[in-house]
């Protein structure tokens, strides 16, 4: 079995960024959560409505099966939300040891990180997601305060420092 390394947080976090960095830097294939919402998912952020558990469910689910499948092949790194400990269990099911990384921030900091970018998620959901967000208590959290460089060395220090090889 090969790594399988979420990358969680709300929407604007930095997931993508960092995950395709240390997609680059370890040789492991980079996968975005966002990729594989349905088209109702996407339409119905777009219009200003958070998704719920039922909307997530099948989209969980996916995620859960690609990561599955690579942990058969060279592992994968998955940006996902991931904002429930019950969204975490879909996505570690049949999944020996993920690995987990918490990208956090303020509210105030992510916000004005949204507003500068084009996405199906607005801006205005954002607090939808920090309502929704439990803090994982086993993954390594980063402020994401940190320039991704810096982010991307803690995590690869992160995985040395417990005998994990990533790369």
């Amino acid at each position: 079995m090969n790594d399988i390394i979420y990358i969680m947080g709300v929407s604007g976090s930095g997931k993508t960024t960092i995950g395709k960095l240390l997609s680059l830097k370890t040789g492991i294939p980079f996968f975005d959560g966002d990729d594989f919402h349905s088209a109702g998912n996407k339409a119905k952020m777009r219009s200003g409505k958070p998704l719920n558990d039922t909307d997530r469910k099948h989209w969980l689910e996916e995620l859960n099966s690609l990561a599955i499948e690579h942990s058969m092949l060279k592992g994968a790194i998955i940006a996902c939300s991931a904002l429930k400990e019950k969204y975490r269990t879909i996505l570690t099911k049949n999944i020996d040891q993920p690995k987990w990384i918490f990208l956090q921030g303020t509210y105030e900091v992510i916000h004005e990180r949204m507003k500068e970018r084009e996405h199906f998620m607005p801006a205005r959901l954002l607090r939808s997601q920090f309502n929704d967000l439990e803090i994982p208590q086993f993954a390594f959290s980063i402020d994401i305060k940190n320039k991704a460089g810096e982010i991307i060395e803690m995590i690869m220090q992160h995985f040395y420092k417990r005998g994990i090889k990533i790369e």
